[in-house]
């Protein structure tokens, strides 16, 4: 049985993808799309290893039907920046050496834009609250909070 054609808008260029419509929107991302900036992590919403922004609204695609996606702008962690010009969220990640084992960074990134884009200069604990639902195994916390507010234009004093 052919799959119905799906189109997409993914980092603002248009893909077609031939897949069951209850297919979750990572799946796609990184199967179909070869997209390995979301990670599949507990596939269930729950630690954040999977967000994308979709209409500029972090969101987790392990829990996104694919069919759910049509007509809406998605934003992977590839589509923020390059190598050569990172976003500023990506930038400041960099500077303040906010990864460890790198199993939370793309939720944390994706999340961290998301709460810039309504909030460009958040407080720490305005930080905090937007990342919270974000897992992270390995501690890197502190480094996370500096680099969220070194991208907000802010430096903290940040409790471990």
């Amino acid at each position: 049985m052919t799959q119905p054609t799906i189109r997409l808008t993914v980092n603002g260029l248009t893909q077609d993808v031939d897949v069951d419509p209850d297919t979750a929107l990572l799946y796609v991302l990184r199967n179909d799309l070869a997209l390995n900036g979301p990670k599949f992590g507990c596939g269930l919403g729950e630690c954040g290893t999977c967000t994308v922004l979709i209409d500029g609204v972090a969101a987790r695609a392990c829990v996104i039907p694919v069919k759910g996606c049509t007509g809406r702008a998605i934003v992977t962690l590839e589509g923020l920046g390059s190598r050569e010009r990172p976003d500023p969220v990506q930038a400041a990640f960099i500077a303040e050496q906010a990864a460890q084992c790198g199993y939370c960074l793309n939720g944390m990134i994706m999340t961290t834009k998301a709460l810039l884009a309504i909030n460009p200069h958040p407080t720490e604990v305005e930080a905090r609250e937007a990342l919270r639902y974000n897992l992270c195994r390995c501690g890197a916390h502190v480094e996370i909070m500096r680099a969220v507010m070194r991208a907000a234009g802010q430096t903290a004093e940040v409790d471990g």
